[in-house]
């Protein structure tokens, strides 16, 4: 690179002369391959998203590939402020939820199975549970290139409660 300074950014991250792009800046390998769960909150997320694949930049959608441990993998309650999220079930059972906004906060759950699609809107704080025996696999789609979420504080705090159990 000659000059950063003569760069262009959009959405923080730099864009390539359309010239000299290939097809690592469009590809990503592995979501086919289970994850480690065994942590403390027994899941597991693997994105997908402009970081991984430079080419969805502007393009508004992102990807998860989430493992969960059976009996109580967890994705703990968490938000995304920017995106509606659809879940599709590949492997196992997961209950999932919602808190619909105020005045009600009323409590959305469905128990789904391989082949159920779940949507939560943006915004809305959620969860996945599983409650198979075995492990279960999911992946989700964000209306987003890069799906920020209100999650890591609070997975910390849900990691330490299972810790402290």
């Amino acid at each position: 690179m000659k000059c950063l300074s003569h760069a262009v950014f959009v959405n923080g991250k730099f864009c390539k002369d359309p010239k000299l792009v290939s097809e690592k800046d469009f590809f990503f390998p592995g979501l086919n391959i289970p994850r480690n769960t065994s942590n403390p909150v027994g899941s597991t997320v693997t994105p997908v998203n402009v970081v991984q694949i430079p080419g969805l930049n502007t393009l508004g959608i992102s990807l998860v590939r989430i493992d969960y441990a059976p009996y109580g993998g967890l994705n703990p309650p968490h938000t995304h402020p920017r995106a509606t999220e659809v879940l599709f079930v590949m492997e196992g059972t997961l209950y999932v939820g919602f808190v619909t906004s105020n005045p009600e906060n009323r409590l959305i759950t469905k128990v789904l199975n391989p082949g159920d699609v779940f949507v939560f809107p943006v915004g809305l704080i959620h969860f996945q549970f599983n409650v198979g025996k075995a492990n279960a696999v999911a992946f989700r789609r964000f209306k987003q290139s890069k799906s920020w979420c209100n999650y890591h504080w609070k997975r910390s705090l849900w990691i330490r409660a299972a810790n402290q159990s």
